[in-house]
């Protein structure tokens, strides 16, 4: 088992090590978390090309060891000519397509999210440019990056799939095939965005000259994106929904991420007994699958664009609630499931500094390489988040004009009763609020240290990336009586490889009361901790 990582002044962890030494960087110059975490956010856009992109949206939950918390939603709205009526005269009807320019229907909102939190950073005494924090990311974009055997897959998998779509094979392949791990990548034309983007500010993006060639490249691939669409984008200031459980205060983000989902289920593991034994034993995964179910159900019923939800988001975390749904869990026996889960790239990070002051952080592209299209000037590959809507009139999620899709995405960060400050998260789609409820079990509820909690054999319920079938997954590694035990109370059992990336890229640091930082990384990935 790997030691958990340690520092004093400054520590970062992120699904590539690149994106974690950007964020050290910083704070060794001095640099407060959200200057190191825009570091990282950039960087990784870079270096993990196949899971995110400055072409896709951002989430943050922000806060210290005391006083307020903050969030930044930096999600894109559906274009204004995105309307049912649109789709279905272009001949799209049951969904809508995963790729190409007809699944580019959403503002890519993370570059404003650099924006906000560099503005925010100011209130922190935070003096660095933008252009300092870029920097990292410019220089891999314009000199290359070593291929990582994650990228190779992933482009292997998904070529022959990707290959017509306007960009990608000029940008993702070499000769045709995926460029091979260790390889250096070279992406120019986003070095050139990037170049500007530092000059004249992320803003630039949205109402500047890049934004009227983004409209103009968006528009030639066939997207109903437009730069009035681009012009009305902001990123958000929210405040972090919360939850008090016994022994922590959890914070996560608001609609239209599934952040309360993520509140729920530990709500709900609260509430149920004799699951705390074992962190590899079968009442633990029970116990944890399921209240993911109970939460789901109702996620599906509610969760969207807040300004079109029908219940308040905290309406979900109420107290009677949760008894409710934990007294629908049989701790001896699964409950029928057999739904379609949703499937998601993404990459979290996070950060703390050394005044305690803490970031996490998740930025995405929905699916590997989002909608395939990477635009003929910009080099910018467009998200296809925008899938996750609904053309049934009726759904929660249906489509609509100026609409944010639901999100899986979900920072989360907790405050202790011990005192200890603690971020962590995932990639993963629905195996997000999972994979966070058995990170923070393990840690504060097992007593486990962060690189422990993460290097355990985890499990999934449902998809992910790259995975096809709903059911309960769990890695080789785990003890085959835990295996058995839940075969015993009807969960459909399918084994993965020993250190599968289908259960995620996980992360978490720890700030405990005397100022000792602790991180983990999740070896599943190319990530690393970077402390000192």
């Amino acid at each position: 088992m790997t030691q958990s990582f340690l520092g004093r002044r400054g520590i970062a962890v992120a699904p590539h090590s690149l994106a974690s030494e950007a964020a050290l960087r910083v704070l060794r110059e001095g640099g407060n978390a959200l200057e190191a975490m825009i570091a990282a956010a950039a960087s990784i856009a870079v270096v993990y090309p196949h899971m995110n992109s400055i072409g896709g949206d951002g989430f943050w939950v922000i806060g210290g060891p005391g006083g307020p918390l903050a969030g930044i939603d930096a999600s894109g709205a559906s274009a204004a000519a995105a309307t049912l009526e649109h789709y279905a005269q272009r001949g799209v009807s049951g969904s809508i397509p995963f790729r190409g320019g007809i699944a580019a229907l959403t503002v890519a909102g993370t570059v404003s999210g650099w924006g906000a939190a560099h503005a925010l950073s100011r209130e922190w005494g935070g003096r660095l440019p933008l252009s300092r924090l870029l920097e990292d990311a410019l220089w891999y974009a314009r000199e290359g990056i070593p291929v990582t055997h994650s990228q190779w897959a992933a482009t292997s998998a998904k070529r022959a799939e990707l290959a017509p779509i306007a960009g990608f094979a000029d940008t993702f392949l070499v000769d045709g095939e995926a460029p091979a791990a260790f390889s250096r990548f070279r992406q120019p034309r986003l070095a050139a965005t990037l170049r500007r983007i530092a000059e004249h500010g992320s803003d630039d993006f949205y109402r500047g000259e890049l934004a009227r060639q983004l409209a103009a490249e968006l528009a030639a691939v066939g997207s109903p994106l437009t730069a009035a669409d681009l012009a009305a984008h902001q990123a958000k200031r929210v405040d972090p929904l919360t939850l008090a459980i016994p022994g922590a205060t959890l914070a996560n983000m608001t609609p239209p991420s599934q952040g309360v989902v993520s509140l729920m289920i530990l709500g709900i593991m609260q509430r149920l007994q004799g699951w705390d034994a074992d962190p590899l034993g079968a009442a633990f995964v029970h116990a944890q699958v399921e209240a993911t179910k109970q939460a789901f159900k109702l996620r599906d019923q509610h969760v969207t664009d807040p300004a079109f939800m029908r219940i308040a988001p905290a309406e979900l975390l109420r107290p009677s609630l949760l008894d409710e749904l934990a007294a629908r869990i049989d701790p001896q026996r699964a409950a029928p499931w057999g739904r379609r889960t949703e499937a998601g790239d993404t990459v979290w990070m996070g950060v703390i500094d050394g005044e305690g002051r803490a970031v996490s952080f998740i930025q995405s592209i929905y699916h590997e390489f989002g909608a395939g299209l990477v635009l003929a000037e910009s080099g910018v590959n467009w998200q296809n988040r925008g899938c996750s809507f609904s053309l049934d009139p009726s759904h929660i999620n249906v489509l609509a004009p100026g609409k944010r899709p639901f999100h899986t995405l979900n920072p989360a960060l907790a405050r202790l009763a011990d005192g200890r400050l603690m971020v962590y998260g995932t990639m993963g789609g629905d195996g997000q609020p999972q994979t966070q409820a058995t990170v923070f079990n393990r840690i504060q509820r097992f007593g486990l240290e962060p690189q422990a909690a993460i290097e355990m054999p985890r499990w999934l319920l449902g998809r992910t990336w790259g995975m096809a079938s709903d059911s309960l997954k769990l890695e080789a590694r785990f003890p085959a009586a835990t295996v058995e035990a839940l075969r015993s109370m009807g969960h459909e059992v399918e084994l993965l490889a020993d250190w599968d990336e289908s259960v995620g890229h996980a992360g978490a640091l720890v700030r405990r009361s005397d100022g000792l930082l602790i991180g983990g990384f999740d070896p599943r990935s190319n990530g690393a901790v970077a402390a000192f």
